[in-house]
């Protein structure tokens, strides 16, 4: 299985990565890649750093140390998991794949603070507002359990911890600057990486809010 699970890794490095970027390099005659990959100290960088670091565990590092003869985790090494990851990494990359062409020509890698790209709420981007984070964690958790071994768990942690950064305190943010209440509607809507779960307050509930609990404060004073 390891390297059933290093070939996989590395045709969704060739699909989701350069390939995606050459689609987007002849259709719009940009690359869509907006990442310096000279370390700035932004938040942005290290958070996508961590999240590399992740993939790069769980992908090659994983792998490798299951052919070095690292134990697997015992109650994760089962032939029928194993046979699971298999199917679960390969459904990832299909919905990946999916959720960067839902993006048309606003596929982007990493954030520049000049552009203004239209907001995507429609396809995949319809049922959560991160699909293709979303797709790259399923397909890493199946990686891991082609390799269940300590390396891929870690792994698959601090890619979860670096998606989380991006997502929560980078992408997030920069998308409220950009396209205002019309971003903050459709996150009220839309969960972040799951249906339903993680959507963000509409800026007047929250006012509502705050002024309900100052009436109720003032009353309290009465």
């Amino acid at each position: 299985m390891a390297i059933a699970a290093l070939v996989l890794f590395a045709v969704m490095m060739l699909v989701l990565g350069a390939g995606r970027r050459h689609i987007q390099l002849r259709r719009t005659g940009d690359s869509g890649n907006r990442r310096t990959w000279c370390p700035d100290g932004s938040l942005e960088w290290w958070a996508l750093a961590g999240a590399d670091l992740g993939y790069l565990l769980v992908g090659v590092g994983a792998p490798l140390a299951d052919v070095a003869g690292l134990a697997p985790l015992a109650v994760m090494d089962h032939p029928l998991g194993r046979g699971l990851g298999v199917a679960v990494a390969v459904l990832g990359i299909l919905l990946a794949l999916v959720a960067q062409l839902s993006l048309g020509d606003s596929w982007r890698i990493g954030i520049d603070e000049t552009e203004r790209t239209p907001l995507v709420t429609t396809g995949a981007f319809g049922v959560v507002r991160n699909p293709i984070f979303t797709a790259a964690i399923v397909a890493f958790c199946g990686l891991a359990l082609m390799v269940p071994n300590l390396v891929a768990v870690a792994g698959v942690a601090v890619m979860l911890i670096g998606i989380q950064v991006q997502v929560r305190l980078a992408e997030e943010p920069y998308l409220r600057r950009v396209h205002g209440p019309a971003y903050t509607d459709y996150a009220s809507r839309v969960g972040r990486f799951l249906p339903g779960l993680g959507r963000l307050q509409r800026e007047h509930d929250t006012r509502r809010g705050a002024a309900t609990r100052s009436h109720h404060n003032d009353d309290a004073r009465g």
